[in-house]
Parts: C-alpha cells; structure tokens; sequence
C-alpha cells in the first residue's frame, strides 16, 4: 500500500489538482492506464491470495461521493471529464452533454443514464485488503481521478457488474477488453490488492486481446 498511501492528504489535494477540467472537452478514457507490457509485468507482481472479510463489507465504509471542488462531487467531476460538451448548472449538475460508455459501445444524451462506475468495485476491494485500509484511504480509493478507477458507463450495464471481478464478468464490447485489463491491473497494483488465481488468469487472457 506504500505506492498510494505514502500520504493521504497529499493523495486527496492531488485529486483536487487534477479534477480542473474543462466542460466541453473528453479524455473519454480516464488517466494513468499503462501500456499492455507494463500491466502484464505490474500483473506478475501482484499476490495470488484467497478473498476474506466478505461478511464484515459495507458500502458506507468507502464515503463518496465527496466534493472536489466548488458545488463538485466526485460524479459530477467524472462526467465533466468524460463527456463532450458538458454543461453544468450552478450546483455542477450536467444539464447536457454526450456520453459514450466504453463497456457496451452505447452512447447517451441524458447524464441520469450514466453511472459512475468504480472499475474495481469497492467490495472487491474490501475482499482483497481494504477491510485492513483506514476509513480516510477507502475514502481516496472511492474517489480517486487520477489512477483508472472512475469510469462513466450505461447505468444498467454498470448494474448489471456488480462487485464481480473479471473471472465472472466481463465488458460485453470484446474490443475494450485490453484497456479493461490494463486499467483493473493498474488499480490493483497501485492499491497493493491481492487477487486471485482465476481472476488472474482472466486478466492474462484479457491481456492477450491488446
């Protein structure tokens, strides 16, 4: 966990920092996805380990969505970054833009059909080391804009995912399956989380599509 949480406060000032963008313009995707080579090496890393603690998850354990910066929360920040041309009102909601969700290829007009999904979803996270993290690091890891982990997707297709991991869940779009893989990999290795034999195999499979 030294990788993320050296400093929490400088963690969260450095989210604050990086969430002043621009309503207009997309990343689409986003930051820090690393290339295939790098996620395959960061993957080899990671502990093989047995999920624990499911009994004990709970979602208010992880607080979001927090404010950012002014009237913006985590959400809002999320699809001001990846829509196209978003306008917010005075109280940051996005009254218009255009979303395209990268796990189905949809793409939507109204920012209520958008869900902001936690790519490693937080009790997947509990099961794999946060159930040991603090409360203030579950609540940088909920929030966090500048490694992958906050994606703007269809709501149900986020529902729909769950808290599963990619052994038992995967995009329905196969041509994101190598971001999909980079990206989780990336939030693993960051977070020093565990995972495990099957979810890895998953990934390495994944891997070889990019």
């Amino acid at each position: 966990m030294k990788r993320a949480f050296a400093a929490v406060t400088g963690a969260l000032a450095l989210v604050a920092a990086l969430t002043a963008v621009t309503a207009g313009t997309a990343d689409a995707t986003p930051p820090n996805i690393p290339s295939a080579s790098t996620a395959a090496s960061r993957l080899a890393t990671l502990t093989v380990a047995a999920e624990s603690h499911q009994s004990t998850y709970d979602r208010s354990l992880f607080p979001h969505w927090i404010t950012i910066s002014g009237t913006c929360n985590t959400r809002e920040e999320v699809l001001k970054r990846d829509g196209t041309n978003v306008v917010t009102d005075s109280s940051c909601a996005a009254t218009s833009g255009t979303w395209y969700s990268p796990y189905d290829g949809a793409t939507w007009t109204a920012a209520s059909d958008v869900d902001i999904d936690h790519l490693v979803p937080l009790a997947e996270a509990w099961r794999s080391g946060a159930w040991a993290w603090t409360t203030a690091q579950r609540q940088a890891f909920a929030n966090d804009l500048n490694e992958p982990q906050l994606w703007a997707v269809t709501d149900n297709v986020n529902q729909a995912k769950g808290d599963q991991d990619p052994t038992t869940w995967k995009p329905s779009l196969t041509s994101f399956w190598c971001t999909y893989a980079r990206a989780w990999i990336q939030v693993k290795w960051y977070y020093g989380l565990t995972l495990q034999s099957a979810e890895k195999t998953a990934l390495t499979s994944m891997l070889n599509t990019c």
